[in-house]
This record gives structure tokens, C-alpha cells and sequence, in this order.
């Protein structure tokens, strides 16, 4: 009987230094998320990763040391740069935001970051790689506008996706129709004007209903209204005549004046909240 005694006895001290230890394990956790945060703030990037390494090794269950990590190697990558480390930095960093995910599949974060690195990866890109790539940016803004509904720069990078996919294509028609890039439209080869609407008029349709939503969201937003201008002036080229052509013109006008007068508001109202004009130290 005193042998089971000192038996349990025994079993319960494990059981509490167990639990002791990890307790211990998540507040030194919790300390180097701290530290790393702070280098982070600091852009000491490279000493972040350190800290959130061990946060992460302390306690895998952190749920903040991984999406910092991955963010972390995401400061540290420059769009267009091949160098063997900077393609590391881009590597690493999706798969840290791809643990998130497996995680928390809507982390708004991860799929915004996700969508944001393919975003950025597609410009210097051929032009065959450069639509692959901006189409896997487009599913992971699809993926972060149905976990976040209200998200207003989802909406905006999917309407700014479907003006890169078509602007090429027009350009690339209007050359072959002799017309000058300051030319009016629309469209003189009737046959090209034809294969672009059945290929990009659904595209354009959906760039410009989704500007709409960023812009219900956050009716200031200027960068969607620039887009929707970009996306309605270039549609135009597809009209069926002048007349439709000039009425989509004087529509992208009207986005245009729309986003200048907004970011002139914008920009007087910072410079009023700042206390404006140039501060002299």
C-alpha cells in the first residue's frame, strides 16, 4: 500500500512539473514574441525571425509567432530581386503563411500576404507567367474576400487584377490595327474587337463590380475609383460604335475627376489634422 502511495505520489510530482514546464515554455514564448515584435517595430528583421523561431519552438500553438514569422521574411523579399536569397525569403515566407492556414484556413493575414506576394511576383514576368501569376493572386483575393466580406483592398486588387489581364491584350490589338496609343477608338479591326469582348468582357464585368464593392466599402477610396476609370476608358475600346465609345470616355473622365478631387480632400484634411505646411526643425 505504501509502495502505490509513493507510486502516485511520484506520478503527480511528474504531472506537476510537467505542467510547470509548460507553463514556463509559454511565458518564455511570450516573451520572445515580445522581443521579436519590438526588433520587428525596429525593422531588425532578421533578429525578429530569431525571436519568433523560438517562440515558435517554445510553444508551436503561439498563435501569433507564425503569422509575425512569415511577415517577418516577407519585409525582408524585394519584388523583382533573383538573387538565390531573396527567392529564400519569398519560399519561406509562403510557407509560414501556408501553416497559418492550416491552422486558421481564413486568416485574413496569411491570405492577404498569400495574395499580395503572387500580386507583386507577376510583374517582371513574361507575359504567359506573368497571367498564371496573377491569376493565383486573384483565387487568393477571392479566398480572403469570402473570409472577410468587408475587406476593401480585396475588392480593389481583384478589380486591379482584371485591368493588367486586359490591358496587354488591347495594347497588343491596337498595334496590330495601326492605331496610335492617344488614337480614339474604338477598336478598328472589327475581328479583334470581337475576340476581345468574348474573352475579356466577363473579366472587365467582374474588375468592375468588384472597384464597386471596395468603393461601397469605403466610398474614398481613390486608388479604386483611379482603377475603375482605367477599366471603363479601356472597355470603351470595345464599344460597337463612337457614339457608345464617347459616352464610356466621359464616364472614365468623370472616375478620374473623382479620384483627384478625392485624394485633394484627403490630403487637406491630413495636412489640417497635421497642422499643414512645412515644419521647420
Amino acid at each position: 500500500m505504501l509502495r502505490k502511495a509513493s507510486l502516485l505520489g511520484t506520478a503527480l510530482l511528474v504531472g506537476a512539473l510537467t505542467l510547470l514546464g509548460t507553463g514556463c515554455n509559454k511565458l518564455k514564448s511570450r516573451d520572445d514574441l515580445n522581443k521579436g515584435v519590438a526588433a520587428y517595430k525596429n525593422a531588425k528583421y532578421s533578429d525578429a525571425v530569431g525571436f519568433f523561431q523560438e517562440a515558435i519552438s517554445l510553444d508551436p500553438d503561439n498563435p501569433n509567432a507564425r503569422v509575425y514569422l512569415a511577415t517577418a521574411y516577407m519585409m525582408q523579399w524585394i519584388p523583382g530581386a533573383d538573387s538565390p536569397e531573396n527567392l529564400q525569403f519569398a519560399s519561406k515566407a509562403k510557407d509560414e503563411f501556408g501553416k497559418v492556414l492550416t491552422q486558421d484556413a481564413n486568416n485574413s493575414v496569411a491570405l492577404a500576404s498569400l495574395a499580395s506576394l503572387a500580386f507583386n511576383e507577376a510583374d517582371p514576368l513574361p507575359l504567359d507567367q506573368k497571367m498564371a501569376k496573377l491569376d493565383e493572386a486573384a483565387s487568393w483575393y477571392t479566398k480572403l474576400v469570402t473570409a472577410d466580406p468587408k475587406n476593401r483592398d480585396g475588392y480593389y486588387s481583384l478589380g486591379a487584377i482584371a485591368q493588367k489581364k486586359f490591358y496587354p491584350a488591347l495594347m497588343t490589338a491596337r498595334v496590330n490595327a495601326s492605331m496610335k496609343p492617344d488614337e480614339p477608338g474604338p477598336l478598328k479591326d472589327k475581328k479583334a474587337k470581337a475576340e476581345l469582348s468574348a474573352k475579356y468582357m466577363p473579366v472587365i464585368d467582374d474588375g468592375i463590380k468588384n472597384l464597386q464593392k471596395a468603393l461601397d466599402i469605403d466610398k474614398e477610396s481613390d486608388d479604386a475609383m483611379a482603377y475603375m476609370n482605367l477599366l471603363i476608358r479601356e472597355r470603351a475600346d470595345l464599344a460597337d460604335d463612337k457614339d457608345s465609345y464617347k459616352k464610356q470616355v466621359d464616364e472614365a473622365d468623370s472616375w478620374l475627376q473623382k479620384a483627384l478631387d478625392t485624394k485633394k480632400i484627403k490630403q487637406e484634411r491630413a495636412e489640417k489634422k497635421g497642422g499643414g505646411g512645412i515644419v521647420q526643425e
